[in-house]
């Protein structure tokens, strides 16, 4: 049994008994409510199954909600095939619900380093330290990313990124 049928069943399971659902409907992903399927979506991006992430927040269909743009984002970014386009599209929308949303605000400053934009993802990061008071893992990570893209002169994923790329044989 793969490990995103085990986590959702336990994500099934764990919300059937808080909300003390009936077994038949709590199994039906469709009828769980978007805080649930959200979260579902969650571990499949920490999973890396990007196109079950993008399935399950396109299920969700929330296109008012800064975190679920953030993750289609995200989720676009990082697949298999990623398709920037989509992800800039997803981490604006975010931006104009939430201006201040931190992972929107990292992330998109991470994928305008991956499309050689340095000054876009730099004005991200100035936004970052306004946002965080100059504290906060988000402006961290994307200092991080700015400081490896100088060095490189060009974008490196992240240490933990690139032992997972050459172990899958991807980026």
């Amino acid at each position: 049994m793969s490990t995103r049928i085990i986590h959702l069943a336990a994500v099934t399971i764990a919300v059937m008994l808080a909300l003390q659902t009936p077994p038949a409907q709590a199994l039906d992903s469709a009828s769980l409510p978007s805080s649930i399927r959200l979260a579902n979506a969650r571990a499949l991006i920490e999973a890396k199954d990007w196109k079950g992430a993008i399935a399950e927040l396109q299920g969700v269909d929330a296109p008012n909600d800064a975190d679920w743009n953030n993750l289609m984002g995200f989720s676009h970014r990082k697949a298999k095939k990623p398709d920037y386009v989509a992800a800039e599209r997803f981490y604006d929308a975010a931006l104009r619900i939430e201006p201040s949303h931190r992972g929107a605000l990292s992330y998109s400053g991470e994928l305008y380093l991956v499309l050689d934009n340095l000054p876009k993802a730099e004005q991200r990061l100035t936004t970052l330290k306004v946002v965080c008071n100059n504290a906060c893992p988000e402006q961290d990570r994307l200092a991080q990313a700015i400081a490896r893209y100088k060095a490189a002169g060009k974008y490196v994923p992240e240490p933990e990124e690139l032992a997972q790329g050459s172990a899958r044989g991807t980026q």
